[in-house]
This record gives structure tokens, sequence and C-alpha cells, in this order.
């Protein structure tokens, strides 16, 4: 796992991508991914990648509009946050479509390295979008929207991310991932965290310790003085049984 971590690390110490482009684009419209998320994806995140293929045509033409109508850098905070929450998700399943079957996202090599997602006239990995944009963009929420295709991750929600409903999607995000038993057990005196917090730590920790942040979504009132310890990652696929 250090190579992820020094791998994040690396990444966020580079400045932001700036995408080149009409600055007057309008808003795009992420309807079409809402369909495939309701129609493949359950409310427990987990996906139907043999269904998806039925539909790959409809996916690779979603991720077309995007990458033809950049978001301008100037647009609205939540607009930005929609259009790379969704592209980085949508982006995601088709790397796993395009490789599939396999049993994990890691089966493929340098799943986050490579240039695979177009914007404009240029092309970015996952990771970039991940680092040198979302995590740019002094939100430490979207760690519990974007999905990276393994169990330990924050569900893939059935939804698509739209700017009007930002806040709280990503709110409730948040709750659920928080007080999901299968990724982290929180306790009052006890508190296991996935790894998420160990490798983003600085990203929760800007107005306070990490316990402090859990608390204030926990259902369970965390003391101060709780042991803290992490749980080791799922990387399986996210896939429907």
């Amino acid at each position: 796992m250090h190579y992820i971590l020094l791998f994040s690390l690396l990444l966020s110490c580079s400045g932001p991508i700036v995408i080149k482009g009409d600055q007057t684009v309008p808003t795009v419209d992420h309807s079409s991914w809402n369909e495939l998320l309701q129609k493949h994806v359950d409310t427990e995140g987990n996906v139907d990648y043999q269904g998806f293929v039925t539909d790959k045509e409809a996916l690779a033409n979603y991720l077309e509009r995007l990458a033809k109508n950049p978001i301008a850098n100037n647009a609205d905070k939540n607009e930005r946050l929609a259009y790379y929450i969704n592209l980085y998700n949508a982006g995601t399943v088709q790397l796993i479509l395009d490789n599939y079957p396999l049993k994990s996202i890691k089966d493929i090599f340098r799943p986050w390295g490579k240039d695979i997602i177009p914007i404009g006239n240029d092309s970015y990995s996952l990771g970039d979008i991940e680092h040198k944009i979302l995590r740019k963009m002094d939100e430490p929420r979207i760690h519990f929207a974007i999905n990276c295709a393994s169990y330990s991750c924050p569900k893939l929600l059935n939804k698509a991310y739209t700017a009007d409903k930002m806040d709280a999607q990503l709110e409730q995000a948040a709750i659920d991932f928080i007080n999901d038993p299968k990724r982290n057990t929180i306790e009052a005196d006890t508190v296991v965290l996935s790894e998420i917090f160990n490798w983003f730590k600085r990203d929760f920790t800007k107005n306070g310790s990490l316990l402090e942040y859990i608390d204030h979504y926990a259902n369970t009132t965390i003391d101060k003085n709780a042991k803290l310890s992490y749980r080791n990652y799922d990387w399986s696929l996210n896939e429907a049984k």
C-alpha cells in the first residue's frame, strides 16, 4: 500500500491542471449517465458489469460529450464538481469494461496512470482527475463520491452527481461511507477506519484532527482519546453477485 500513498502524495504536490478550451461552454447534461447508473448499479453500489457491457456504446457517447464540452475553469464550483466526479466514475466503469472480465482493477496495468480520459484536445489519467483537479478544489468529501471499482471504496452512487444537489449528495455520501460497518468500525473508544483516511489524511485535517472530522458524521460519539487504526483494503471488483 505504501506505493499508493507515495503516488498520491507526489501527485498532490503538483499544481492543478488547467483545462484549455472555450470558457463559455454550456453545462453538460448528466442525465444519460444517471440512466445508466439506475439501470446497472444497485443501492449498495454493486455494479452489474455484464449488463453494463450491453450499454457500452451509451457510456462511450456520454464520455464523448464530456470530452467535447470541457467545463469552464471559471464555472460554478458545484458544476465543476459534478463534471469531474461523474467523469471519474464513468471513466472508471469504462476502464473496467475495456478489460472485463477481471477480479480487480489492480489486474490492469497502471489503471490510474494511463491517459485514457479525453478532455478537449488533451487526455488525462484517472489519477490526474483525482489528484490534480478534484483534490485541488478544497472539498474532502470528493473522496466519498469517486469510486475505484473495489469493495472497500465508497459505493458508486446509482445516481449522477448534479450541481443543484451537490452539497446534499456529498454530505450523504460522507454519512453513508463513514457509518458503513463494511468500511469503518466506530466505537466511542476504538475507531478502525478505511485506509482512505490514512492515504489522504491531510485532506480531512485542515480544520481539526481526523477523529474530529469523523465524529462530525459518525452515529457514535467518539472520545477524543479513542484508539485509531486502519483496516486492510479490499480491492476485489465491486461486482453485483
